[in-house]
């Protein structure tokens, strides 16, 4: 992949990361709601000092004019000043990544590791008691919503056999080793709801992209030549095959990001999908829109990665 190729899809980013900014930043300004609306209640401040702030944080300007300050300061690394929290909006998103991360992270590679080898497992032998166990197994796993799923895990590990923290903490009094357990446990409910999830429609997907390919007729040519089963599968046919489900876990990606608010609020993960929660019940819109920001860039550089994924599962794509 030439740097002339990513240069260009760089540059072709700006002009859809600004549209999406003008969308959002219009969308938050014209929602109902004040962010200084406990300030008007307390009868303490009085009314030159509410209309001074108002005036001081340009909330009072156009439209326009506040959103090429927003811009400029984004520009400069100044992402705005939490209304609730009182710190840097950075500061706040950058103290919920780590835990996002870590828990949405791992979720995906547990949803990869078991997706993978079952649905090609399911379309090497199809309508086999696996394949209709398998097929089965996943269209219940994505019928049931995270929140269902979450709430039996709650009830099952946490209540009646007390195994397992039904709420995250992020402050641990352990250290070391204990540190690092109580993490792993507390984090299994999570990962498990959203592994889950992800893992039983990426089933779905393998199986269906590994029987297109398997009947290809350079995959016939390989049998014909007298290689194994297992080889035929593992060298010609599940590298082609995973090119479409690159192109999903690459997109998806983004949307699990947004899809984990519903589990954070659950399990009370101090996440970006909980800050983001919080941020539109208080109407701290420089938060509300920092965090959606991040969702946008998200989505571009996942589809640039899925591109160059694309090359490496497939020589014969070109990147001009």
């Amino acid at each position: 992949m030439s740097s002339a190729y990513l240069l260009r899809r760089f540059l072709l980013a700006i002009p859809s990361l600004l549209g999406i900014s003008v969308v959002l930043f219009c969308v938050l300004a014209m929602a109902p709601g004040d962010p200084f609306e406990e300030l008007t209640l307390n009868p303490n401040i009085p009314p030159e000092v509410r209309l001074a702030l108002r005036a001081s944080l340009g909330l009072d300007d156009p439209v326009y004019l506040r959103y090429f300050h927003w811009l400029f300061a984004m520009l400069k690394g100044d992402w705005g000043f939490s209304f609730v929290s009182r710190i840097d909006v950075d500061r706040l998103i950058l103290q919920r990544v780590p835990t996002t991360v870590a828990v949405i992270g791992t979720s995906q590679v547990l949803a990869i590791l078991v997706a993978v080898p079952i649905g090609v497992l399911a379309a090497a032998r199809p309508y086999s008691l696996f394949d209709q166990i398998a097929n089965t197994m996943a269209f219940i796993g994505f019928s049931l919503p995270t929140f269902f799923t979450g709430l039996l895990l709650i009830l099952f590990f946490s209540i009646q056999l007390d195994w397992l923290p039904m709420v995250y903490q992020s402050t641990l009094r352990e250290t070391g080793w204990a540190w690092w357990w109580v993490q792993i446990k507390q984090s299994i409910m999570p990962v498990m709801v959203l592994g889950l999830f992800q893992g039983a429609s990426l089933v779905r997907y393998v199986r269906s992209s590994v029987l297109d390919v398997i009947k290809l007729d350079y995959v016939v040519t390989a049998r014909s030549k007298g290689i194994g089963q297992r080889k035929v599968l593992i060298r010609h046919v599940v590298r082609n095959a995973l090119i479409p489900v690159v192109t999903l876990v690459a997109l998806q990606m983004p949307i699990v990001f947004g899809g984990a608010i519903v589990t954070e609020q659950i399990f009370r993960v101090p996440g970006i999908g909980s800050l983001l929660i919080t941020s539109i019940l208080a109407n701290d819109t420089p938060v509300v829109m920092g965090v959606t920001f991040v969702f946008a860039c998200l989505v571009v550089l996942f589809n640039l990665i899925a591109d160059i994924l694309y090359g490496w599962l497939d020589p014969r794509i070109s990147f001009r």
